[in-house]
C-alpha cells in the first residue's frame, strides 16, 4: 500500500491545505469553498454553471408575473387597510396565495431575475394605495394621518417576502 504525501491546496485559497475535491470537476477545494449537493461536495463554480441551467423563464413570463403580482397585491392591500392588526395574520396568506397564482400563471418557469421583479412588484402593488393618497394630498397628511399608513406598509413589508421566498426559496 502506497501512501500519497503530496498535500493538495485548496484552487480558491491557496494556503489551505485540503483532501476535498470537487466530484464534479476534480479540483481541490476547502471546507469553506465546498457546496453540499445531493450527489456529494461540488465547488461554487461548477454549482453557479450548473444553476444557470434552470433559468428557465421567457420574456412573457416576466410581463404576466409582475402584471399579476401588482394587480393581486394591490387588491390585497385595499382589503387589509380595512382590517388594521389582523393584517400581521393575513398578510402572509395573501403572500402565498399571490405566489402559487403567479407559479401557476408561469408554468412552474423560473428565474432569479424573475423573482426579484415579481417582488418588486408586489411591492409595489401593495404601496400604490399609500402613494396614490400621498400625491393627491401633496404629501401633507399630517401626524395623525400616519397611522392611516401603518398597515398597508407592514402588509406591503410581509407579502414582498413571503412572495419572495415562496418563489424563490430560502436559500443560506
Amino acid at each position: 500500500m502506497t501512501i500519497d504525501t503530496n498535500t493538495l491546496y485548496c484552487e480558491n485559497h491557496p494556503n489551505v491545505e485540503t483532501t476535498l475535491r470537487c466530484n464534479r470537476c476534480e479540483k481541490p477545494i476547502c471546507a469553506k469553498c465546498a457546496v453540499l449537493t445531493e450527489t456529494g461536495y461540488r465547488c461554487t463554480d461548477c454549482v453557479r454553471s450548473q444553476q444557470k441551467t434552470f433559468n428557465t423563464a421567457t420574456w412573457f413570463d416576466y410581463l404576466l408575473a409582475i402584471g399579476l403580482a401588482a394587480i393581486l397585491a394591490y387588491i390585497g392591500s385595499l382589503i387589509t387597510s380595512r382590517i388594521g392588526f389582523f393584517t400581521i395574520f393575513v398578510a402572509p396568506i395573501a403572500g402565498i396565495v399571490i405566489a402559487e397564482a403567479i407559479r401557476f400563471a408561469i408554468r412552474r418557469r423560473r428565474s432569479k431575475r424573475l423573482f426579484q421583479a415579481t417582488a418588486v412588484a408586489t411591492a409595489f402593488g401593495g404601496l400604490f394605495p399609500v402613494l396614490s393618497i400621498l400625491f393627491l394630498t401633496g404629501l401633507s397628511v399630517g401626524f395623525a394621518g400616519l397611522f392611516y399608513f401603518i398597515w398597508p406598509v407592514v402588509y406591503t413589508v410581509l407579502v414582498t417576502s413571503t412572495v419572495y421566498y415562496r418563489l424563490a426559496g430560502i436559500q443560506l
